[in-house]
């Protein structure tokens, strides 16, 4: 298999020995439910893939996030939705996992300074484990994930660098790799500001009120404004001039 990475967008094209691009077939799509991996799961769509959704209980405290993830995959068609439960807490050391506040109020600086309180460890490299078990399953030989390493700089496992290593361990590790039928990383968000992602998602036809993005909401599942998530969505669709679906439908 050969790989491209001439642009961080398109971390790496799927190929088949030969070198010739693989027609679209079936793929795994993560699934969290918030707006980067809905309109990660359009794009995929879009391109013609099968979309596998894979989404996680993993003790998160915003389990709102699988109710969200169950209603952008039904809105956008999965063909099939796979759920996976694992238990982060017994690790915990997250602002999402475990009793450390979420940070709040945050500006630009403060969220780019350093890794934030809400970094789960490890937490994209064993949900890629599992959508690599899966589309070695499935023989599909794309995953996709909405990673995005522009608005949003802090965390060390939504960088190019590491989508890239995983790649190359993923072939190496895994039955199709070995004969030549590796899997492909695709990060289509990844360079983009979180305008365009919006500006992208809604031509696709991506309804954002389904989705769900705060890192601490309330019992009922409001978002609560102030966290750094809430922040950087809120301030993308001002700067479209456009209201926010989701915050609509809380007021």
């Amino acid at each position: 298999m050969t790989s491209s990475t001439q642009t961080r967008g398109e971390l790496a094209e799927a190929r088949n020995p030969q070198g010739s691009k693989t027609r679209p077939g079936a793929c795994v799509v993560l699934l969290s439910g918030g707006l980067d991996s809905a309109t990660t799961l359009a794009i995929a769509r879009q391109r013609g893939f099968a979309c596998h959704a894979l989404s996680f209980d993993y003790g998160q405290r915003h389990r709102v996030e699988l109710e969200a993830a169950k209603r952008v995959g039904e809105h956008l068609g999965v063909a099939s939705h796979r759920w996976i439960r694992i238990d982060l807490r017994v690790f915990g050391h997250s602002a999402l996992t475990d009793d450390i506040d979420v940070p709040k109020d945050r500006g630009m600086a403060q969220m780019t300074a350093e890794i934030p309180a809400t970094y789960v460890p490890a937490r994209n490299t064993i949900f890629l484990s599992y959508a690599l078990a899966l589309a070695e399953v499935l023989e599909s030989r794309d995953i996709f994930l909405g990673v995005n390493a522009v608005d949003y700089s802090g965390y060390p496992d939504c960088r190019p660098a590491f989508l890239q290593a995983f790649q190359t361990m993923a072939n190496l590790a895994t039955k199709a790799g070995a004969q030549g039928h590796g899997v492909a990383i695709h990060a289509p968000l990844i360079d983009w500001p979180k305008t365009r992602i919006i500006e992208e998602g809604l031509k696709l036809g991506v309804d954002y009120g389904l989705t769900h993005s705060c890192y601490d909401p309330d019992p009922e599942g409001h978002p609560c404004r102030r966290c750094d998530s809430c922040l950087l969505r809120m301030e993308a669709f001002a700067q479209l001039g456009l209201t926010d679906p989701l915050l609509s439908r809380h007021d």
